[in-house]
């Protein structure tokens, strides 16, 4: 029995399907989704979907590619169990699948305050597509009304949620804990200038920021204690972040720290389960031989973990090492980023752009190039994803 089973209709998920196809390996493939839905364009959601009511979600693969490929879909029928000794896993439905390989295509799930229930009508996260479909029509009847949108979290997606709204010419307030935004995803340098970016577009951004004592009534949030001080809310979004979904793994009795732990074939502690996408966390070697966690939350390293995935069970050789790359769009910023930002230690070079809103930083430390941060610089980025290559 050689059937491989895929838990997760993401990138991830949809990803090793295409690849697994390639492998011709279609016969013997299940995905198994949560949702309702074919897997499905997830960028688009925090950007252009919002904006307008006759934006459709874009399937990665539509119905006949699957049915074409005899790869068998079960929607809307999330796994409740795996039983490794039998290996097979439980559906919601009762029904139950056999499996030579599993494969966990898990993602994340939003962080949520505690304190606020989830039931709360103007209180919103951005995971799925019925999340967004939610979301655009809230922003809409703020449009409508002349109402602002309060954003949680100066993170990527509060920030493309933020920059769409206030493209649609909504007030927009975002509202962020740490000192700066982007705290653990960025350089200074580059989270000054998105700083002052979405400050001249008109956001208005609080800092070094606390919320508490909120105010609820009739499952609604009607403000909270921003900085000591009662501020109203018409809409929040909740960008607080993800956390790896490692439910079902951990279940299982897998190694799980801050994401499922693979090797660098993507096999779980075991070895007839893999784990890729957000909620896979890679054992890698630094420079000096010391090992090291590495859990990365974008569509490339799906893309990347899923051919991965595919060629080892194929049996084939494992593809070259590939550059860690991430991009956001937030309105007219397009940022791109190649390799990894180190923690400490490193020198910056700016290398100027077309124009003030374009430029890129490499980021060096004793070892050579380590990272180059593009901003609306798409050359260098292709140019910076080569040279970090070659490495």
């Amino acid at each position: 029995m050689n059937d491989i089973v895929i838990i997760g209709g993401g990138h991830a998920g949809a990803q090793l399907c295409i690849q697994l196809a390639a492998e011709g390996l279609r016969g013997q493939t299940r995905l198994v989704c949560e949702e309702p839905q074919l897997p499905y364009q997830r960028p688009p959601l925090s950007k252009h979907f919002l904006k307008s009511m006759a934006e459709t979600v874009q399937t990665q693969r539509d119905t006949a590619w699957f049915a074409a490929q005899s790869i068998e879909t079960y929607l809307g029928d999330p796994v409740e169990r795996i039983d490794r000794e039998v290996r097979c896993v439980t559906l919601a439905s009762g029904r139950v699948l056999s499996y030579g390989h599993l494969v966990l295509a898990t993602g994340i799930r939003p962080r949520t305050l505690s304190w606020l229930p989830p039931t709360l009508q103007n209180v919103t996260v951005l995971r799925s597509a019925a999340d967004a479909s939610r979301l655009r029509e809230r922003l809409h009847l703020l449009l409508t009304a002349d109402r602002p949108l309060t954003v949680l979290g100066g993170g990527f997606i509060g920030l493309e949620v933020a920059a769409s709204a206030r493209l649609m010419g909504l007030d927009v307030r975002i509202i962020e804990a740490g000192p700066r935004l982007l705290n653990r995803s960025v350089s200074p340098r580059l989270a000054e200038f998105v700083l002052a970016h979405h400050q001249a577009a008109g956001i208005e951004v609080h800092l070094n920021s606390t919320v508490s004592n909120p105010k609820i009534s009739d499952e609604h949030l009607v403000g909270w204690h921003l900085n000591g001080h009662f501020e109203t809310i018409d809409e929040l979004l909740c960008g607080i972040g993800g956390m790896p979904e490692t439910g079902l793994a951990e279940l299982a009795g897998l190694e799980v720290d801050d994401g499922i732990l693979v090797d660098q074939q993507m096999r779980t502690s075991d070895p007839r389960i893999l784990a890729i996408g957000d909620c896979a966390r890679m054992s890698l070697l630094s420079d000096t031989g010391e090992g090291h966690g590495l859990r990365l939350e974008s569509v490339q390293n799906a893309v990347d973990q899923a051919k991965i995935a595919a060629t080892f069970l194929a049996g084939r050789a494992q593809p070259d090492e590939t550059v860690p790359v991430f991009w956001s769009g937030q309105g007219d910023l397009r940022v791109q980023i190649a390799g990894l930002l180190p923690p400490i230690d490193y020198e910056t070079v700016l290398h100027p752009g077309k124009n003030q809103s374009a430029f890129s930083l490499f980021h060096y430390t004793a070892g050579g190039l380590r990272c180059v941060e593009s901003v609306n610089s798409p050359g260098d980025h292709l140019h910076a994803k080569k040279l970090l290559a070659e490495r």
